[in-house]
């Protein structure tokens, strides 16, 4: 049977309920089209609710604990096992284009980093680059999100190659610092923004591939609709704030949880005695919004998706274009999920919700997986290296921890794992929980902490009764912690196999 071509498309911080197949409050008509096409798993997670751990495990197919990049600030080592190193042995092109932000912005001489600044804004220096990246032979790369300080890379090449060579306009000087005073719409024209530099170079490779008839993994990675809050017209003003639902606290829904919930709903709140590090955590602040800013922010989140909806649809488009469509495996899902209102939370941080560790997760291989399919069966992010290399037919290294799901995707199997692992650590002695996912119930532990979170997704879907401490359910909490002891034995890898009976 022919290998297939695989695509992967990933939006950066996207909640699970916001493609408009299922949300009819936002439009986006490319990924319902995925919808229409493929399979949809409403019950996929991340290993991790921040970037370089997720975006880690993505590429090894192993949690943020065993591949070392286990928080933002760290470095993935370039001696970690890739799907794309893999994929290249056996035959594949591989690129990656978009985001990647497998290493930190900051670098050290123990710890060098190719994603940190100045080296980031060294055009020259990114113009030349030619050596493979973590697996891909190819990168067309960039780092920011709207107008954030950390634009260079491949991106600005691109720019100043368009001609536009006033880009610096829209990423505000100091470094370090962007212009506050710039909310929700961001006047960079539309054929200049990020969206449009990935659509292109991801195009062009697909040409590039079809022409030399290669097999290819290629990873479309969009840094939207991750914070700030910022789009071009028409899409800053495509959603009227007061048409939408905005999501809010219930009223004392933290009263039963850990310290911090509660905390996040001061407008001054003192976090002191849960940190031991001199770095910020994300999330340990007052999350309290004025209600005109919290409607608005909604509106241009939900235009942000839409708007890198219809990029995505461009290279669903060049799919059809060259006739591939039916040899690509395509998958879209994001790093992580998302706070809008939820719970009083806004963005993400230590705070294991569905809505954060939560994910968007569509497949589409016409022929091979089922059309218009909704599917519980869990998935996690470290999955995703292990299944593309079963339906290339290749091997899986024993290094890689997650479950091979190509038998799921295809309709043939129900389950390939009964249970989720969640991590969220930021110093070894400071904020570190952990949390389990199984088909019915969550728990979360704290580095520790006697306090912690047990959630009944079934009877109480919005997580507001924290069931923790409550003496009726003791012995699942007991029953829970097991299983969650065990879920930790279970990812550990298994590099020998047996082959003796003594």
């Amino acid at each position: 049977m022919k290998k297939p071509n695989i695509l992967l498309i990933t939006s950066d911080q996207q909640h699970f309920d916001t493609i408009g197949a299922f949300n009819s409050e936002i439009s986006t008509p490319n990924l319902d089209r995925l919808v229409k096409e493929g399979t949809i798993f409403q019950r996929a997670y991340c290993p991790n609710p921040t970037c370089t751990p997720s975006r880690s495990s993505i590429i090894t197919g192993t949690y943020p604990s065993q591949h070392g990049a286990w928080t933002l600030g760290t470095k993935l080592g370039e001696d970690k096992v890739t799907v794309g190193d893999v994929l290249r042995d056996n035959g594949y092109r591989t690129a990656l284009v978009g985001k990647a932000h497998f290493q930190p912005a900051r670098s050290t001489d123990e710890y060098p980093s190719l994603e940190s600044m100045p080296l980031l804004q060294d055009i020259d220096f990114w113009k030349a680059y030619n050596q493979s990246f973590y697996g891909f032979e190819k990168i067309e790369l960039l780092r920011n999100h709207t107008n954030e300080y950390l634009v260079g890379q491949h991106y600005v090449a691109w720019l100043e190659e368009k001609g536009y060579t006033d880009w610096k306009q829209y990423y505000m000087p100091p470094v370090g610092s962007m212009d506050p005073d710039i909310k929700y719409r961001w006047d960079i024209p539309e054929e200049y923004h990020y969206n449009t530099f990935i659509a292109e170079k991801t195009n062009e490779l697909l040409d590039h591939y079809h022409e030399q008839e290669d097999n290819f993994f290629l990873w479309a990675s969009f840094p939207d609709p991750h914070p700030p809050y910022l789009a071009p017209e028409p899409w800053a003003s495509m959603y009227d704030p007061d048409k939408l639902t905005i999501p809010e606290i219930a009223p004392g829904e933290h009263e039963k949880n850990p310290p911090h919930f509660q905390k996040t709903q001061e407008a001054n709140p003192d976090f002191s005695d849960l940190m031991e590090t001199g770095f910020g955590i994300h999330g340990y602040h007052s999350h309290l919004l004025p209600e005109e800013d919290r409607k608005k922010l909604v509106a241009n989140y939900y235009g942000m998706v839409s708007f890198m909806d219809k990029y995505i649809g461009k290279i669903l488009d060049k799919l059809d274009e060259l006739e591939i469509a039916d040899d690509t495996l395509v998958v879209f899902t994001t790093d992580h999920g998302h706070f809008f209102g939820q719970h009083g939370l806004q963005h993400k941080g230590g705070f294991h919700y569905e809505d954060l560790i939560k994910l968007p997760f569509i497949t589409r291989y016409p022929g091979r997986i089922p059309a218009r399919k909704q599917s519980d069966a869990l998935q996690s992010l470290v999955d995703l290296a292990p299944t593309f290399l079963s339906f290339a037919g290749i091997p899986i290294p024993k290094v890689m921890s997650g479950e091979d799901q190509k038998e799921v995707w295809s309709g043939n199997q129900e389950n390939a794992r009964d249970h989720i692992l969640c991590e969220f650590r930021h110093e070894p002695t400071t904020i570190h929980q952990k949390t389990y996912v199984d088909d019915r119930y969550k728990i979360t532990i704290y580095y520790q902490q006697t306090y912690g979170e047990i959630f009944d997704l079934k009877e109480d879907p919005k997580e507001l009764n924290n069931l923790w401490h409550h003496p009726e359910y003791q012995g699942l909490k007991s029953k829970l912690l097991l299983k969650y002891a065990w879920a930790e034995l279970h990812k550990e890898q298994m590099p020998m196999p047996r082959i003796s009976g003594a």
